[in-house]
């Protein structure tokens, strides 16, 4: 028996509620890793999350049998993707998931990015593992609190038929 597939789709407006639920259970493990319950994507509203929804950002989920169980979401600045909120439900972390979406997400991109940054806290050994694998490269470390430092990432694109 094969296992179920991950389908990788865009995400609606209508998909704001569960979007909201799947970041929120996976940012509680980074909020007891650095003592914080306000990390911005635990409070962020789900007003906030229907907005970013209806710009021009681009939002993929990750579905398996009819349950969101990822997402991830990228806004630009000129030619550069901003990534951000890459989450995968805890009890599916650890399959791929996560570096599906970010793979789907770098081709949905390319041609309108020449690269990709995003950032990720200091102590999140998982993340940093995932992103230097798939070619991300530390550009700079932010300290934003005494016990949080963002380390910044870039990855540059290859235009889409060029690679």
């Amino acid at each position: 028996m094969s296992e179920p597939t991950v389908a990788i789709e865009r995400a609606a407006l209508r998909d704001a509620g569960e979007l909201m639920t799947v970041q929120r259970a996976a940012y509680v493990a980074e909020a007891q890793l650095y003592g914080d319950p306000f990390l911005p994507p635990l409070v962020e509203t789900a007003e906030q999350l229907e907005k970013v929804l209806g710009t021009d950002a681009v939002v993929l989920k990750a579905v398996l049998e009819g349950r969101v169980v990822g997402a991830v979401r990228a806004q630009f600045s000129d030619h550069t993707c901003l990534v951000g909120r890459l989450v995968v439900v805890p009890d599916l972390q650890g399959r791929g998931i996560g570096r599906r979406l970010l793979a789907a997400l770098e081709d949905e991109v390319a041609g309108r990015a020449d690269a990709c940054v995003l950032f990720t806290g200091h102590l999140s050994e998982t993340n940093l593992r995932l992103y230097r694998r798939l070619g991300y490269a530390e550009t700079h470390r932010e300290r934003v609190a005494a016990h949080l430092t963002l380390v910044h990432m870039r990855k540059p694109l290859v235009p889409a038929g060029t690679g």
